[in-house]
């Protein structure tokens, strides 16, 4: 494997170790996570967290857990899975720090949330993935131009609607005042 590769991998896969470094020390009377060890690994494993060996026993658990579940991840996946993994990597690399900080607060906020509101998220995004491209760039821009009152009225339509079973239609936001019309002669 090229050292191009391995690098790639290598970011992978503290990328997807991310969330272990974002907990928080673990709470009184909870049960401490459990070190990997080396000898655990796969040899595709160990190949691929070779540039670690020489460290493991040092990494803290929750960081050996990561990268161990990060590897078992990329194995897992097909060619072109890590094609698509490496792409989006890629882009994520090139996104400005600010961008990323928010992308991961946003990230760490549905992380957050109870399954079921996840599930809604993702049914959520899907369906407004089948839309044509013409309505969801219409859809981005009236919440671009929406108050935060307007965006929470838009929430909770959506909210009404996805309870009444109803195809989810974010109602409109109210139009800017027009000025009067003269009077027709």
């Amino acid at each position: 494997m090229s050292n191009k590769w391995r690098a790639w991998i290598f970011a992978l896969l503290l990328l997807a170790a991310v969330p272990a470094f974002a907990q928080e020390a673990p709470a009184a009377g909870a049960t401490p996570l459990a070190p990997v060890a080396w000898s655990s690994l796969s040899p595709e494993q160990q190949k691929l967290l070779s540039r670690f060996g020489g460290q493991w026993d040092s990494l803290p658990p929750s960081r050996q857990q990561a990268l161990a579940h990060g590897t078992e991840r990329w194995l897992g996946m097909s060619a072109e899975q890590r094609d698509k993994a490496h792409d989006r990597f890629s882009h994520w690399q090139t996104l400005p720090p600010e961008q990323r900080h928010a992308l991961r607060g946003r990230w760490q906020k549905f992380q957050a949330l109870p399954p079921n509101e996840q599930a809604n998220v993702r049914e959520n995004f899907h369906k407004f993935q089948q839309l044509p491209p013409e309505r969801r760039q219409m859809l981005r821009e009236q919440w671009r131009a929406a108050s935060p009152a307007q965006r929470q009225q838009m929430i909770d339509h959506a909210r009404e609607q996805q309870q009444k079973g109803a195809v989810l239609r974010p109602p409109q936001a109210p139009r800017p005042p027009q000025p009067p019309r003269p009077p027709h002669r």
